[in-house]
C-alpha cells in the first residue's frame, strides 16, 4: 500500500480530483485573464474536455483538429467493455461455481492494484458477481443504443479521449475484483448471501437504466421524427420526461447506475465510492458543457432547468 491507500484507490481518487479541477477551472474560466484564455494551453484544455456538439462552441486550430476522431466511435468503448468484462465475468463464474483459481496474470495484476494484498473477490461472491453482471448488462445496453438508437452527427472527440475511454472500461472491470466490502463470505451459498441492499441496488439499476434509455431514445427522436428515418442532424431543444428538469438526464442516470452498484456492494466499498465520485465530476463537467450549449443556442431555453442533478446542479 501507498500511504494507506491501495493503487486502485489512488488511481480513482486522482481521476476524480482531476475532473473536479477541470470542472472548477471551466466554471470559473471567465475570471481568468484574457491572455490566458487565448493561450495554447487553455485552448488545449478546452479541446480535451469537450466532445461532440460542445466542441463547436470554441475556435480550434488546424493542429488540434488533426487529433479528431468521430464521436460515433463511442461504440468501440462498449464493444471492448462487453468483450473484456464478459471475459472477466466468465472467469469469476468458473472460480465460484467450479472452484477454479483465477489465472496467474490476473492474480498478479489484482495483487498490484491492491497494494500487494491478494484479491478477496471470491470470498464474497454474490456482491462482486452481481456488480460484474450489472456492469456487463449496462455496457451491452449502451452498445445496442449506440448501434441502433442514437443518431450521431459529424461530431468529433480528441484521440486522447478515445484512448481514455477504451482503457477506462478495462480498468473498471479490474476494479470490480478489487472492491473492499464486508458481506457474507466464503463457505455460504450464493442464495444465503442475498441481502436487502442487493435487491435495492438492482432495483435502482433497472430504473436508472430505463431513465437513460428513455432519454437517449427521446434525443434520437428529435432527429428521426415519426418516420424512423433520419430527417435532420441539427440539434433540437429536448422536452419531456426528465428533460424538463435537467439538460442531461442521461448523465444523471449514469451516476445513479454507479450508485446502484455501490448499494449492491452494501455501501461499504471505499474503492467503489471513489469510482462514483469520479463519475459524478466527469458527468457534471459533460453536463455543464451541454447545458451551456443549449442555453447559447436556444434563447427560449427554460431558465429553471438545471444542468445535471434536478433542483441542485
Amino acid at each position: 500500500m501507498l500511504g494507506g491507500f491501495r493503487v486502485v484507490d489512488l488511481i480513482w481518487f486522482s481521476l476524480a480530483f482531476g475532473f473536479l479541477l477541470a470542472l472548477c477551472l471551466h466554471r470559473f474560466s471567465h475570471y481568468l485573464p484574457y491572455a490566458f484564455e487565448r493561450s495554447h494551453i487553455f485552448q488545449l484544455f478546452q479541446d480535451l474536455i469537450r466532445y461532440g456538439k460542445t466542441k463547436a462552441q470554441i475556435k480550434r486550430s488546424d493542429l488540434l483538429q488533426v487529433f479528431d476522431v468521430p464521436k460515433r466511435w463511442f461504440c468501440h468503448f462498449y464493444t471492448v467493455s462487453v468483450v473484456w468484462n464478459g471475459f472477466l465475468l466468465t472467469l469469476l463464474l468458473r472460480a465460484i461455481l467450479l472452484e477454479e483459481g483465477l489465472p496467474k496474470w490476473l492474480v498478479d495484476t489484482l495483487r498490484f492494484l491492491n497494494g500487494g494484498q491478494p484479491s478477496t473477490s471470491t470470498d464474497r461472491p454474490l456482491s462482486v458477481l452481481l456488480v460484474n453482471i450489472l456492469l456487463w448488462v449496462h455496457c451491452l445496453r449502451r452498445l445496442q443504443e449506440c448501434l441502433f438508437v442514437s443518431v450521431f452527427s459529424n461530431g468529433v472527440m480528441h484521440i486522447v479521449q478515445y484512448a481514455f475511454g477504451l482503457s477506462y472500461y478495462i480498468f473498471l472491470g479490474l476494479t470490480v475484483f478489487c472492491v473492499d466490502t464486508s458481506s457474507p463470505g466464503e463457505g455460504s451459498s450464493l442464495l444465503s448471501q442475498l441481502r436487502w441492499y442487493h435487491v435495492a441496488g438492482s432495483g435502482l439499476f433497472l430504473w436508472a437504466s430505463w431513465l437513460q434509455h428513455h432519454s437517449l431514445a427521446l434525443l434520437a427522436s428529435l432527429r428521426t421524427r415519426n418516420t424512423g428515418a433520419v430527417e435532420t442532424l441539427a440539434h433540437q431543444m429536448p422536452h419531456g420526461c426528465w428533460f424538463d428538469l435537467v439538460s442531461c438526464p442521461h448523465y444523471f442516470a449514469e451516476l445513479l447506475i454507479y450508485v446502484s452498484m455501490a448499494l449492491c456492494l452494501g455501501g461499504a466499498s471505499v474503492t467503489w465510492w471513489l469510482v462514483v465520485l469520479y463519475v459524478l465530476f466527469n458527468q457534471a463537467l459533460a453536463a455543464q458543457l451541454c447545458h451551456e450549449f443549449y442555453r447559447s443556442k436556444f434563447k427560449e431555453y427554460p431558465s429553471q432547468r438545471k444542468a445535471f442533478i434536478p433542483f441542485v446542479l
